[in-house]
This record gives C-alpha cells, sequence and structure tokens, in this order.
C-alpha cells in the first residue's frame, strides 16, 4: 500500500549492506515526517490545556517571540508554495503519488498549530514551549536522512524536481534557526518584576542544562557571593505554600493516629486490669512513686504518671509528606526509571562494540553509528539522571524545611508540661538534626524501588552472557546481604547511643556558656571542662566502634563486585571444557557487575539511614502530637462585669504533683489595681501563669474580659533593637513612643546608649542591666495598648527611687495605665496604700484579700508581717501613707537634690548600668568593616532602620553590639586542611595514601590480567584449554582482588583511627580556648553561634570530614588508574585527555569558588533560624500573651526561605556543574570509541572491552571526584570555623608561677589605688581613677544611680575587667600578678542573677566535691533551705531541671548564698543579691551575713537602701567616680547625694531604716 502511496520502494534491506548505506526515498518521506507531527499532534491538546491553566496576565511581546512566529509563517509559505507546485505539475498530465500531496497539507496545519501555541506561551511566565522545542529536535534528526539521500542524488547528477529539493532545504534551514532561537530565554518587563528568578523564564534548554545558572556561577567566581546575588525562591516554592499543604494533610492523619492510639490504650487497659487487682501499693507509697517517677521523667522517659508505656500518635508523618510532595515524587520516578533503563544499553552497545572490533568484515559505518548512539544514550542518560536528582534534592530541601516551620508551629501551642520533657537543645535538635535526617533519605527515596530494579535487570542481562554460572556469584552476594543487616543495626545502635551522648553534651554546653560568668566568679571551670569531656569521651569511643564496624563494610563492599566476578568466571570456566571466556562476555560482564555494585552498596545505606529516620521519624511525631496548652478553663466572656474573674479555680504545673494554684475564688473589676503578696514560693508568678493559660487546669474556671499585656519576673529581651523590642511589631505611634520611654524612665538611659533606641540589643538582652532589662519588658507592654495588665513583679529589679518612678509614672493611681486594669505582684511595701485591693497568698491560696487599711484593721497575716519586717515608727508611716496625697508636682519638687552636679532629673535618672553600653560593641569602623564581611543579620532584618537614618547618620560607636559572623570568604586555606590532617597524624595520612595506592594497583592489574585471559580464546581456538593454565589464570586474577579488598580495608582502619584523633583534639583545643576567653567575649558573641560550632562543626567533623576525605581519595586515584589504562591500549588518547582536562578544571574552578560560598551562606543563615528558635521557646508566655505567634511564624517562614533559597542555589549548581561534567565524561566514551573506530586495524576486542569498560565507568567517577572536592572543601570550613574560636584571644593565665600564700587573704584588706577600668579598648573609661582603702572586716556598702560604676567595682575585684591603669591591692598583694584562679577562689560573690546548672543539687554547691555532706547540709540549713531540701525525696541529689527552672527565683538566690557560705572566704561581695526575694527572705538573708561573715570583709551593692543602712561605711558612686565614703550616719547629717536617694526611700535617720 505504502508502495504505491509513494509511488517508488518503501523498504529494501539491500539499501543497508554495503559500505555507503542509505534509506529508501519513500520510507523517510513518509515514516520519518509522520514521527516528530504524531508526537506534537499526541500531545498538543494536553499541553494547550496546562499553558491555559497556568496562564498569567498577557504580556507585551518581545523581538525573540516575534521572530519565532515570522520564521513560522516562513514555513507556512514554504509548504503552501510546494502544494500549488504539485498541483500544477500535476495539472492536466498524470498527478504525481499521493504522498507529495499530503505532506504539504500535514505540514501547512501543523505550522498553523505552532503559531497557535506559541501565541498561547505568551500568557505564561515561562515563553518558551518545551513541546515544540522536543518537536523541532525531532523533526531535523529525522529529516536529516531525507537531506543526505536529497544531496546523494543531486551529487549524481539528477535533477528532475529541483524546486521541490530547494524548497525542502529551505524549509530544513528555517528549522534550524528556529531550533537556535527557540534555545535563547525570553525575558518581558512583567516577568521581571514579577521574579527576579531566571529559572521561570529560562528557555527549555536553558531549563535542562541549568544554563540561566550561568550568571550567579560567573559572579561567584569573580566576587565572593554575598546573600543579596542569590535569587530568591518562586512563590509557590516558599515555606508557607508548602506548610500550608502539610497541615491540611496532618490534621487529617494525625485524627486517624488519634484513633489508633485510643484502641491501643483501650485493649492495654483491659489486659493490665485483669492483672492489676492483685496488688495495689497504698495511697500515701504510690504518691511518693508519683513524685520519684517526675524525677526520673526527664532522665529516662520510661513510664508517663498513668504507668502506661510512653505511646502516642504513631506512623502519620510518612504519609503526611508523601500526600504533600507527591506531585515532585511522581516526576522524579520517571526520571530515575528513563535512567535506569538507559544504564543498562551501555554494556549491550559495549558488546556491539566488541564484536565490531574483533570482526575486520564488518563495514565501518557501523562503528560509527556505535560510537553516535553511545553518546546519545550518554546525553539523555545524564539528562534523566540530573533531572532525577535536581528534584529529589529539591523536595529533601521542601521536606526539611517544612519539618522545621511544623516544629516551630507546634512550640507555639505545646503544653507546658510536654515541653518540659524537652530542653531547648533537644528541641532545635528536633529541627535542626532530625529534619537533616529526613533531607538525606529524601535525596535518595526512588534508590528503595529502583536498586532492587537494577538488581534484577544485572541478573536478566548476566544470564544471557554467563547462563547460569552466575547463580553462584549472586549466591555470594546474596549472603553479604545479611551480614551487611547486622552491621547496619550495630552501626545504628551505636548511632542513636552518641545521639543521647550529644545531645547531653550540647545541654550542658548551653548551660556553661549561659552562665559562664558565675563560672568565671567561682573557678569552676575545670570542674565542667571535665563533665563535658567525660561526655566526649564516651561520644568518641562510640565513633571509634562506628568508624571500624563501616571500615568492615566498605571491605565487603569493595570486595564484593571483585569476589563475584572470580567466582562467577571460575565456575564458568570449570563447568564446561567449552565455554570459554572472550572479550565480550568478559567486559559486557564486568560492565554489568560495576553496574551491579551500585544498587548493592546503596540498598543497605539507604537501609540504614531509613533507620535513623524511623528513630527521628518517632522523635518528631512524639513531639508533634504532644499535648497542646489546655485553655478550655478559661474563658473570653465579653459581657462580664469584671475584669477578670476566678471561680473555685485550681491549677498545677504537672498533674503528677500537688497544685500550685488551689480553689482561688476571686473577682477583679474593670479598672482596678491589684497588688498580690506572699513570701517567695507562695504561688505569686503560678497565679499569674494560671491566668495566661500557661498551667493544667484542674477544676473550676477563669473568665477574662479584653486583651493581656504580660510583664514577666525574669525579663525576655529580643536580639535587635531597643525600638524594635518595645513595639514588639506594633506600628510606630511617635507620640505614644515617646511618652511611654518617658514614663518608663527610659529616656536618660537613651542618652547613654551609644546608638540611641537603635542600639542592638545582645541575646537575652546581655548588653543590658537588669533594671534596664525590666523597664523595657514593662516599656514593651506599656506600648502595647492592652486591656489588662499582669504584672509579675516588675520593680524587683530597679533601685528604688526608679521603683518609684515608674509605679507612679506608669502602675499607680496616677500612671499611664490608671484606666486599665492591673494585677501587680510585689515585695515593696511601700506601694500598697496606693492599690485598689491586696490579695495574700500562701501555698497558692488566698488567705486574705481586701483594701490596705482593711487588712491593717483584721490583724491577721498581712498586718503581723507588715509590723514585723517594716517595723512601723511614726516617720515612715507618714511617709508612705502620704505618698499618695502628694501631687505630681511637689514630687518632683522634692526629689531634686542639692548637689549641683548631679542632673536635674534625678527621678528618673535610671541611667543604665555601665556596664551595659560599655559593653555594646562599637562597630568596627566603616572602613575597616567594608572588608568583604557582610553582615548576614544585617540583610537578613532589612526593616530594621529606616533607610533615611541609614544614609545619613554614621553609625554611632558601640550601637552595633553583636559582631556579626564572619563568613569566611574565597578559597579555603591551605593551612586549614593543614591543620586538619596534622590533628589526625602525618604518619596515619602517609600509610593510609599507600594503602590507598595498593588498592588502585591491584585494580589495575586484575584488569589488565583479564585482557589476557580473554585473549586465551585466540589463542587456544579450536584446542583444548590447559587445565594449568586455567588455574593460573583464576588463581591470579582471584589474589588481585582479594588484594584491593584487603588495602580498601588497612586504609578505613588507619583513617578511623586517624579521624577520631582529629575529632577528639580539635573539640579539645576548641573547648578549652573557648573557657579560657574574657567575658568580653561572650557579650558580643551570641550563644547560638558559640554553641554552633560544638553542634554542626563538631559533628561535621566527627562524620562528614572523614568521609568526604575516604572517597576522594578513592575517586582520585581510581581517575587516575582509568586514565592510564586508557592511554596505555590507545596512546593517541593523552592528545583527547589533555583539552578535556583543561575543559574539566575551569568548569571545576567556576563552580568551587560559588558552591563553597553558598554553602557558608546556608550555614550563616541556618544559625539565625536556630536563635529565633530558642528566643522564642524561652519567650513563649509573652508571645502567647500578647497573641503574636503569628508574627513570629511569619518570622520564623522567612529566615527559613532566606536559608531554603541558599540551599536551593547550591542544588542547582551542583547540577550545574554535573551536567557540564557529564558532557566532559560522555565525550570521553565518544572519543575513545572513535578512536576504536580509526584504529580498529591495530586493536583486538579484548583491549576495545578494556578500554571502553573503563570510559564507560569515568564519567560518574569524575563526577563524584568534583563533588567530592567541593564537599570536602565545604566541609572542612568546618575545621576553619572551629580554628576561628581556638584562636580567640585568651584572657590572663589560670594559674602562674607566683602563687598567693595558702592562707591569703587573712585580713581581708582592699586597696584601690587611682584604678581605672574600661570595657573594652575602643570605649571611654568606666571608672576614673578610683582610691580608696577597705578595712579588714569592715562592711562596706555600695550604692549610686544606676549606670554609676558599682557592678564595675566587683568584676574589676574578679579580673573579669582588667585595669586600665593603677592596681588593687588584697592583704598588700596586687591582684594583677596572680593567676586569675588563685584569684577568683579567695573571693565569693552572691551574684545578681542567681543561675544553677542541670545535675544534682549537690554539684551546684559544690562541683569539685571538696565539702563533705554535713558541711553542705550545714550550708544549707544557715541558707534557710534545709527543711525544703530535706523534703525533696531525693535530698541532695534532687536533680535541677535546666536553669533551675524547678526553683523559684529567691530559692536560687538562697542556693547562691549557699555555695557562698560553704566558701567561706575572707571577702564577699553581695551583688544586688536581693532584688528577687521578698522582705522577709530578704531579712533572712541579711540575718545569715551579720552573723555567719562577721569576720570576713563585706561589699554589698545595694538597691533597697535599707539593706546597707548598717554598713560601717558607704560609698557613693557616680559616673565612675567616688563622691562620698563615709559611716551612715555620717552622710544623713550632710545634704549630698545620699541623703537625698535616702530620703526617696523614706529613710530620714538611721533608726528609721532598721
Amino acid at each position: 500500500m505504502l508502495e504505491e502511496y509513494c509511488n517508488s520502494t518503501f523498504w529494501d534491506a539491500s539499501f543497508l549492506d554495503r559500505p555507503d548505506a542509505d534509506l529508501p526515498l519513500c520510507f523517510e518521506q513518509t515514516v520519518l515526517v509522520w514521527i516528530p507531527l504524531i508526537f506534537l499532534w499526541l500531545l498538543a491538546p494536553w499541553h494547550l490545556f496546562n499553558t491555559y491553566k497556568s496562564r498569567t496576565k498577557n504580556s507585551s511581546l518581545t523581538t525573540i517571540y516575534l521572530t519565532k512566529q515570522v520564521l513560522v509563517v516562513l514555513l507556512l509559505i514554504t509548504s503552501v508554495i510546494e502544494l500549488v507546485f504539485t498541483i500544477v505539475e500535476g495539472w492536466g498530465q498524470k498527478p504525481g503519488p499521493p504522498v507529495q500531496y499530503t505532506n504539504p497539507c500535514l505540514h501547512i496545519v501543523t505550522w498553523l498549530l505552532v503559531l497557535v501555541i506559541h501565541h498561547c506561551r505568551t500568557w505564561c511566565m515561562k515563553k518558551d514551549s518545551w513541546l515544540l522545542f522536543l518537536f523541532w529536535i525531532l523533526s531535523l534528526v529525522c529529516g536529516v536522512f531525507q537531506l543526505q539521500t536529497l544531496i546523494r542524488i543531486l551529487l549524481k547528477g539528477s535533477n528532475s524536481n529541483i524546486a521541490g529539493f530547494c524548497l525542502y532545504f529551505i524549509s530544513y534551514g528555517i528549522q534550524v534557526l528556529i531550533v537556535i532561537i527557540s534555545s535563547i530565554s525570553e525575558r518581558t518587563p512583567e516577568t521581571k518584576a514579577a521574579s527576579n528568578n531566571p529559572s521561570a523564564t529560562a528557555s527549555f534548554l536553558s531549563s535542562i542544562t541549568f544554563s540561566w545558572f550561568d550568571s550567579i556561577i560567573v559572579k561567584g567566581y569573580k566576587q565572593p557571593l554575598t546573600l543579596e546575588d542569590v535569587w530568591d525562591m518562586n512563590e509557590d516554592e516558599k515555606t508557607q505554600e508548602t506548610s500550608k499543604t502539610f497541615t491540611k494533610y496532618m490534621e487529617v492523619e494525625v485524627k486517624k493516629a488519634k484513633k489508633a492510639l485510643q484502641k491501643r490504650r483501650l485493649k492495654k487497659k483491659s489486659r493490665e486490669t485483669s492483672g492489676a487487682n492483685m496488688n495495689g501499693p497504698s495511697t500515701s507509697q504510690s504518691q511518693d512513686n508519683l513524685v520519684l517517677e517526675d524525677m526520673k521523667q526527664k532522665k529516662k522517659k520510661k513510664k508517663s504518671i498513668s504507668g502506661t508505656k510512653d505511646d502516642f500518635a504513631k506512623s502519620w508523618l510518612i504519609k503526611v509528606l508523601f500526600k504533600t510532595f507527591r506531585g515532585i515524587l511522581i516526576k522524579s520516578f520517571f526520571y530515575k526509571l528513563a535512567q535506569d533503563i538507559l544504564t543498562f544499553l551501555s554494556p549491550q552497545l559495549l558488546k556491539l562494540m566488541i564484536s565490531f572490533a574483533s570482526d575486520p568484515s564488518t563495514y565501518v559505518w557501523q562503528g560509527y553509528g556505535y560510537s553516535a548512539l553511545f553518546f546519545v544514550v550518554a546525553l539523555i542518560q545524564s539528562f534523566s539522571l540530573q533531572w532525577y536528582f535536581q528534584y529529589c534534592f529539591f523536595l529533601g530541601m521542601s521536606v526539611r524545611t517544612t519539618l522545621m516551620a511544623a516544629v516551630y508551629r507546634k512550640t507555639m501551642t505545646i503544653s507546658n508540661n510536654a515541653r518540659r520533657q524537652y530542653t531547648i537543645g533537644e528541641t532545635v535538635n528536633l529541627m535542626s538534626v532530625d529534619a537533616q535526617r529526613f533531607m538525606d533519605v529524601t535525596n535518595f527515596i526512588h534508590l528503595l524501588w529502583s536498586c532492587p530494579f537494577q538488581i534484577v535487570l544485572s541478573i536478566v542481562f548476566l544470564w544471557m552472557e554467563l547462563g547460569p554460572s552466575i547463580l553462584a556469584g549472586l549466591g555470594v552476594m546474596i549472603l553479604l546481604i545479611p551480614v551487611n543487616g547486622v552491621l547496619a543495626t550495630k552501626c545504628r545502635a551505636i548511632q542513636v547511643e552518641n545521639m543521647k551522648n550529644k545531645d547531653k553534651r550540647l545541654k550542658l554546653m548551653n548551660e556553661v556558656l549561659s552562665g559562664i560568668k558565675i563560672l568565671k566568679y567561682f573557678a569552676w571551670e575545670p570542674s565542667f571542662m571535665e563533665q563535658i569531656q567525660g561526655i566526649r569521651k564516651t561520644e568518641l569511643k562510640n565513633l571509634r566502634s562506628f568508624a571500624l564496624l563501616q571500615s568492615v563494610v566498605v571491605f565487603i563492599f569493595n570486595l564484593a563486585p571483585v569476589l563475584v566476578s572470580v567466582i562467577t568466571f571460575t565456575v564458568y570456566v570449570m563447568v564446561d571444557e567449552n565455554n570459554i571466556l572472550d572479550a565480550q562476555k568478559a567486559f559486557t560482564s564486568i560492565t554489568l557487575f560495576n553496574i551491579l555494585r551500585f544498587p548493592l552498596a546503596m540498598l543497605p545505606m539507604m537501609i540504614s539511614s531509613l533507620l535513623q529516620v524511623s528513630v527521628s521519624t518517632e522523635r518528631l511525631e512524639k513531639y508533634l502530637t504532644g499535648g497542646d496548652l489546655d485553655t478550655s478553663n478559661i474563658g473570653q466572656d465579653v459581657d462580664s462585669g469584671k475584669a477578670i474573674q476566678f471561680h473555685e479555680a485550681s491549677f498545677t504545673w504537672d498533674r503528677s504533683i500537688e497544685p500550685a494554684v488551689r480553689n482561688v475564688t476571686l473577682d477583679v473589676k474593670t479598672g482596678q489595681l491589684v497588688a498580690v503578696v506572699g513570701v517567695v514560693g507562695s504561688g505569686k508568678s503560678s497565679l499569674m501563669s494560671a491566668m495566661l493559660g500557661e498551667m493544667e487546669p484542674i477544676h473550676g474556671h477563669i473568665n477574662i474580659k479584653g486583651s493581656i499585656a504580660y510583664v514577666p519576673q525574669q525579663s525576655w529581651i529580643q536580639n535587635g533593637t531597643l525600638k524594635d523590642n518595645i513595639l514588639f511589631g506594633a506600628p510606630l505611634d511617635e507620640k505614644r513612643y515617646q511618652q511611654v520611654l518617658e514614663a518608663c524612665a527610659l529616656l536618660p538611659d537613651l542618652k547613654i546608649l551609644p546608638g540611641g533606641d537603635l542600639t542592638e540589643i545582645g541575646e537575652k538582652g546581655i548588653n543590658l542591666s537588669g533594671g534596664q532589662k525590666q523597664r523595657i519588658s514593662l516599656a514593651r507592654a506599656v506600648y502595647n495598648n492592652s486591656d489588662i495588665y499582669i504584672l509579675d513583679d516588675p520593680l524587683s529589679a530597679v533601685d528604688s527611687h526608679v521603683g518609684k518612678h515608674l509605679f507612679n509614672k506608669v502602675i499607680g493611681p496616677n500612671g499611664l495605665l490608671k484606666d486599665k486594669t492591673r494585677i501587680l505582684v510585689t515585695h515593696g511595701i511601700h506601694f500598697l496604700p496606693q492599690v485598689d485591693e491586696i490579695v495574700v497568698l500562701a501555698n497558692g491560696a488566698i488567705v486574705e484579700k481586701g483594701s490596705y487599711s482593711a487588712l491593717l484593721a483584721n490583724r491577721a497575716t498581712f498586718a503581723k508581717n507588715l509590723k514585723l519586717y517594716a517595723k512601723q515608727n511614726s516617720s515612715e508611716g507618714e511617709a508612705t501613707v502620704g505618698d499618695g496625697s502628694e501631687g505630681e508636682d511637689e514630687d518632683d519638687l522634692e526629689l531634686i537634690p542639692s548637689v549641683e552636679e548631679l542632673p536635674n532629673e534625678a527621678v528618673s535618672l535610671a541611667l543604665t548600668r555601665e556596664n551595659s553600653f560599655q559593653r555594646t560593641l562599637s562597630r568596627r569602623s566603616r572602613s575597616d568593616s567594608k572588608r568583604h564581611r557582610k553582615s548576614l543579620r544585617n540583610s537578613l532584618k532589612v526593616g530594621n532602620m529606616e533607610p533615611k537614618q541609614k544614609e545619613h547618620e554614621e553609625v554611632v560607636k558601640g550601637q552595633k553590639l553583636i559582631e556579626k559572623e564572619v563568613v569566611e570568604t574565597g578559597k579555603v586555606k591551605f593551612s586549614i586542611f593543614l591543620k586538619y590532617l596534622d590533628s589526625m597524624g602525618w604518619w596515619f595520612i602517609i600509610f593510609i595514601l599507600l594503602a590507598y595506592m595498593g588498592n588502585s594497583a591491584g585494580f589495575m592489574g586484575s584488569n589488565f590480567w583479564l585482557t589476557e585471559w580473554t585473549n586465551d580464546s585466540k589463542t587456544y581456538w579450536n584446542k583444548t584449554y590447559p587445565a594449568s593454565q586455567r588455574d593460573l589464570r583464576i588463581g591470579i586474577y582471584g589474589t588481585l582482588g582479594f588484594a584491593q579488598g584487603f588495602f580498601v580495608l588497612l586504609a578505613s582502619v588507619l583513617s578511623a583511627y586517624g579521624a577520631v584523633h582529629a575529632s577528639r583534639s580539635l573539640h579539645t583545643q576548641l573547648l578549652d580556648n573557648i573557657l579560657r576567653v574574657p567575658m568580653s567575649f561572650f557579650d558580643t558573641t551570641p550563644t547560638g553561634r558559640i554553641v554552633n560550632r560544638f553542634a554542626n562543626d563538631i559533628s561535621t567533623v566527627d562524620d562528614t570530614i572523614p568521609m568526604s576525605f575516604r572517597s576522594w581519595v578513592l575517586c582520585f586515584l581510581g581517575i587516575i588508574s582509568t586514565l592510564i589504562m586508557i592511554s596505555v591500549a590507545t596512546p593517541v588518547f593523552i592528545a583527547i585527555i589533555i583539552p578535556l582536562a583543561i575543559l574539566y578544571i575551569l568548569v571545576q574552578r567556576f563552580y568551587v569558588a560559588t558552591s563553597r560560598q553558598l554553602r557558608r551562606l546556608d550555614s550563616v543563615t541556618k544559625s539565625p533560624i536556630y536563635s529565633h528558635f530558642s528566643e522564642t521557646v524561652t519567650g513563649l508566655p509573652i508571645i502567647r500573651a500578647f497573641e503574636h505567634q503569628q508574627q513570629f511564624l511569619k518570622h520564623n517562614e522567612t529566615l527559613i526561605d532566606t536559608n531554603k533559597k541558599c540551599v536551593f542555589s547550591w542544588i542547582i549548581s551542583n547540577r550545574w556543574l554535573a551536567i557540564r561534567l557529564e558532557l566532559v565524561g560522555n565525550l570521553v566514551v565518544f572519543f575513545s570509541a572513535l578512536l576504536m573506530v580509526i584504529y580498529r586495524k591495530n586493536l583486538q576486542g579484548d583491549m576495545v572491552g578494556l578500554v571502553l569498560s573503563n570510559a564507560l565507568n569515568i564519567t560518574q567517577t569524575l563526577n563524584w571526584l568534583v563533588r567530592m572536592t567541593s564537599e570536602l572543601e565545604t566541609n572542612i570550613v568546618a575545621v576553619e570555623r572551629i580554628n576561628e574560636y581556638i584562636k580567640v584571644k585568651n584572657e590572663a593565665r589560670w594559674i602562674t608561677e607566683k602563687r598567693p600564700p595558702d592562707d591569703w587573704p587573712s585580713k581581708g584588706e582592699i586597696q584601690f589605688t587611682n584604678y581605672q577600668v574600661r570595657y573594652r579598648p575602643e570605649l571611654d573609661l568606666t571608672l576614673h581613677g578610683i582610691t580608696c582603702n577597705i578595712e579588714s572586716m569592715e562592711k562596706v556598702g555600695i550604692v549610686g544611680r544606676t549606670g554609676a560604676g558599682k557592678s564595675s567595682l566587683t568584676n574589676c575585684l574578679f579580673r573579669i575587667l582588667e585595669a586600665a591603669g593603677g592596681q588593687i591591692t588584697i592583704d598588700g598583694l596586687d591582684i594583677a600578678t596572680i593567676g586569675l584562679h588563685d584569684l577568683r577562689n579567695k573571693l565569693t560573690i552572691i551574684p545578681q542573677d542567681p543561675i544553677l546548672f542541670t545535675g544534682s543539687l549537690r554539684m551546684n554547691l559544690d562541683p569539685f566535691n571538696k565539702y563533705s555532706d554535713e558541711e553542705i547540709w550545714k550550708a544549707l540549713e544557715l541558707a534557710h533551705l534545709k527543711p525544703y531540701v530535706e523534703g525533696l525525696a531525693q535530698g541532695l541529689s534532687y536533680e535541677v531541671s535546666e536553669a533551675g527552672d524547678n526553683f523559684s527565683v529567691g530559692q536560687r538566690q538562697l542556693l547562691c548564698l549557699g555555695r557562698a557560705l560553704l566558701r567561706k572566704s575572707k571577702i564577699l561581695i553581695l551583688d544586688e543579691a536581693t532584688a528577687a526575694v521578698d522582705l522577709e527572705t530578704d531579712n533572712l538573708i541579711q540575718a545569715t551575713i551579720r552573723k555567719e561573715f562577721s569576720n570576713c570583709t563585706v561589699i554589698t551593692i545595694a538597691h533597697r537602701l535599707h539593706t546597707i543602712m548598717d554598713s560601717d561605711r558607704v560609698m557613693v558612686l557616680d559616673s565612675g567616680k567616688i563622691v562620698e565614703f563615709d559611716s551612715p550616719d555620717e552622710l544623713l547629717q550632710r545634704s549630698g547625694p545620699f541623703y537625698s536617694m535616702a530620703k526617696d526611700a523614706g529613710i530620714e535617720s538611721l533608726n528609721t531604716s532598721l
């Protein structure tokens, strides 16, 4: 039929059986024309529908679009002309064959369709159509056959249809032009505005080769990339979008999982009840057990209170992730499938090539055809593989970021009880480690089906080659699987164990860094260093066992293919005399074995990483389904008459312990000011938390009318500017803002702070004094105009006169909040007369309530306490009661001091405590910071300063506090590699390299030996194969194979030991140095950043670098040996290697610069995510109270997206490189094949086999080498970052040659001589030449407005600050001449912030185990804690939770007193030690100090003047100078600064104060 259709022969095989093969013209004009057209018409409807769906608004026309349309119109015209010609020619004569009419018609319709598709694409972001591009390529490929046939016809001189030929040539030329133009990306102004990411508009060719990424690669090569250079993600790829989808599916699945959980629990219960009726413990005993359980819960999490095993909603996470990302999964599945199938084409082509080389009678064109096929197959395989990777890595990244966002979102709602099970470190681990594990697995998730698929295909093809003999080899492989399984589970157990160690170490590290000041004051660093090193030791022991097991795994893997091929070939030759191993069989099999290596190596790795992920899955599922805050008992009834109503409310922190709030019934009217008072631990803070919904309800309910603002007892400050902290996300209302600053006494602080309200505040407010933090915390609440204010003791941390100012201007009856409902927890008695109602708490219950006068009249608890502590005599009585009636003006007048030099606004002279701003890091002078340092934090928080200010104001010295994280730029210095190798040990390295070289030698040897062996098939053609020859071949082949395995094992074992050695030495150096750096370093470096060094970077050194190092050496030597083998066979190949090597090195150089910088940006943009997260966790109650969850979620998403775009660009850069490198590899294969064809005369089949089977292998190895080089460079950055902190300058030596006598200081005399000090070299002096003597056993009080230099004095005594001039001597010994520990061990301080560490109570009091239990109990008794500690089930071994959360602030303060009592040194310093306790505890502490330290020198820095009125002398400081220094009596006689302060506090004479 087709013969008539064309009027010529359709198919004739003889056309191909000649040296100048060709195809019949009819075949070319029908089948080859129809293939592209069918392709286009089949897919066009679907393509157009998709285009219609993804349309955006119509955009302007571009030159490229117009050019394409014009060219298609030209094609249309040629087809019309062709049709007209055919009709005219056939007119009147015998008409031509039908094909001449149908083809132009088909083309005309097709070109019209193409015009339509082109036009439709203008509605989309991507103007270029992949369908058309593939159609043009297909059309050109199919048309090339007809093209060469027509040229041949013309060359023979036949010109029957010259016009038709010309039209064909013209249309072919136009199609070539269209392909060239289609490969250019088209961008319109609209698309540029919509997305700055060129991938959105890249042409199809640019997309599949990732050429749109060129600009970044070039830029990165010229100069280090910064965050601004990295393109943003497309909208649909941002975290917010993926999170939405994830949450949607998660809700459904978790519901199902929870139902399943209920069922499981019911089953369990029914089983248990049958057994439990036998013996139940008595109630009292069970109560104890419960308490005990609570203690153990943190440690073991063994059983929850109900006694059921810790069970939670399981196995939903994977389902949710699958549903969220199924689109990408399906796409990547198809790419992987294509790649796997193509992988098996290469061995078949190799077989054809070998037979071509072995048979001289074949035509040369076949060889060229095979070479071209080799290239095309390899090219398509490269594209499939790279796109599969692209999708998988993108999937991995999205999974990671989605999980991070989910953990963050959960943290916002998690109940306190669930949160208690995780320390901040552990939750950060969920975000960093567990999410990262998911990423690592999803990158390779398809290997789960692809590995078995490849194994099956390999076996099928091997069977075709060698028949049943392969079963022997297969048996070996199958035997190795359980061995690997056992090893994998062993490895996993070690990993799990090590995760725990890592958690433990980081938790401790976190605490050490948070409490570093205490460690320095008490010289406790060695004790904690020992603890950390102890954990690290077990961690390294596990690491070593893990590495050794890994070496065995590697050994088995390197041995497996060798063993398999030895055994298979041996069996094949032995089974039958006639089985002779020839080149075709041997090398095809070897190639198949090589393919088999990959799935066999990956499958166990995949399984073990799946096991790791199963651990992470459980951890994440448990966290994400943990209990949420139960606010069901808190109503929001707006119609209620009262602002707050408690109705028989009982709340607890944990169901297993006594309720902390019991049966409270309380009504608070709108606009009332209610004070809550009670002794330490009476449940005041718990009552506040109950209102905020932070506690577990037991019964009763609370009703709250309106919005809440909350000021916690320990202020929570974010890392950002002071202004950001106060605005807290609210819009700026300048007038109100100024009002709030004034009322909260912050204006004077702003004058002193170097950058005003734009001063950057460090993490946890590190560069502010306690009072400043508290005032900012208050200002945040006041600015945030709410209905109800919950104030948890905001006045405790500020000086008395500031407290008075805050009460009058903010909280009191005439303050800014006078119309709001206020609940104030306070210890300050003198404010009580001005409040509307007083609530007295004891043991979590209300014992009394009423107005001040009513309670006094009742003569119950309140009145008694007041009498006791206020020792009211008439004068003070008047002072306090009269306060309320005074007018504002008089109030101000009364406070103006008579001393000239004090500024007038003494009221609000709440100046920053000096160390605040001096510590603020001055921004390096501008010139300096222009060096390649870009502050990432700045680029992340663009909105920090208004641009106006940015331009004009030079940044004030000291405004920036937090040192920006240095992003090292450019090439990793060679010295860093040396540093790592050095810490490994040079002998190790030499032997490792020698062992790997031995492996390579074995590899080349076995390959050459195989060539010799296959040569035997020619030598012994038609003869019997001698058994001795056969055994020799097998024996040596086997020996060489085994040698390879042995050398690899040796190298792995050596590198395991070397790597552990390196890990140990780097961690020790880092830890040792961090604990010896001066305090100023911690003030300017966020804890997160230091922890990051101990977490991520150390973990990289432990796990990743050794692996990268091993892989790199193996790859490098593998490539060298392959190239040697190819060059031995065909020396000409060296000429081709050189240009390819140059190309390779160029691509690699370009890429590495960019990739390395992207990796650095990735790690630097990761830290803010974790910092922000831990900040959120600590500030949860506040965020929830202000209902700012959304804002924080948004900020978290922004941070994650910033990190995501760096990771995404990094992934793309890898693909960009891989495509280009694989091209180099494919060219190696192509040229090797071509050379084989060209030199076929001098080569035999076995050589062709050797060369090509190795060339096929080289593509992947080349790719892997660059990947490893950049991986190694990237990971070595961890060593660079660790090294950066190893080199930080240390404080003075801990112990020097000059040691003080053992009984020093025996007297405790302190002498300051013209002593000067500054916080950092670039800042002004803080203390200006202090000169004074403090006698032995004298009690000295130090007072002064905030910022006068009080705390600097103590810091100088401990040499936290070193002198800038002058000296301090203690008992005549200059303290600067002895070691820091010798000095600090002899002084004792009770610091302002009471800090406890995780561990036993005993460890907190005596970390070096110096004292006996009796001494410790004695100290506790004196600190008034003995009854409390005796009441704890474990006594001294009671576990203190993170940051001492299971003690109240007051109890922590008493423990610090206990520490001081234990040390009993001659000099005691109290730094505002009683600011956080109630009067009763304060009195206890004071009495204890008077009694126990009567023969010591005591220096007290005071907020409450009452505490120092019984001192021998009082020192008054003002801006770093001593203004007055005399006995309190003397000072009260003169009207100086001290007199005016005393008057503020209502102290007229000495007897008033007592």
